[in-house]
């Protein structure tokens, strides 16, 4: 079975959300973004998991 959602690192994920890598565990932290993945001792994301993050953003804001 092949996984068309690649992880990503935190790097990856802030580029993403256009933040700093400080600000992305921050948000990991307050909830925002969900928790990761732990393989051995790294920590990985679902791409898609991260672009929801930003479609959850948008629509809060649309919907204001």
């Amino acid at each position: 079975m092949v996984s068309t959602d690649p992880l990503i690192r935190d790097t990856d994920g802030a580029f993403i959300l256009g933040c700093s890598k400080a600000t992305f565990w921050r948000r990991v932290a307050e909830g925002i973004v969900p928790q990761p993945i732990r393989i051995g001792r790294t920590s990985r994301w679902r791409r898609s998991e991260i672009e929801a993050v930003v479609a959850t953003a948008a629509a809060k804001r649309d919907a204001a």
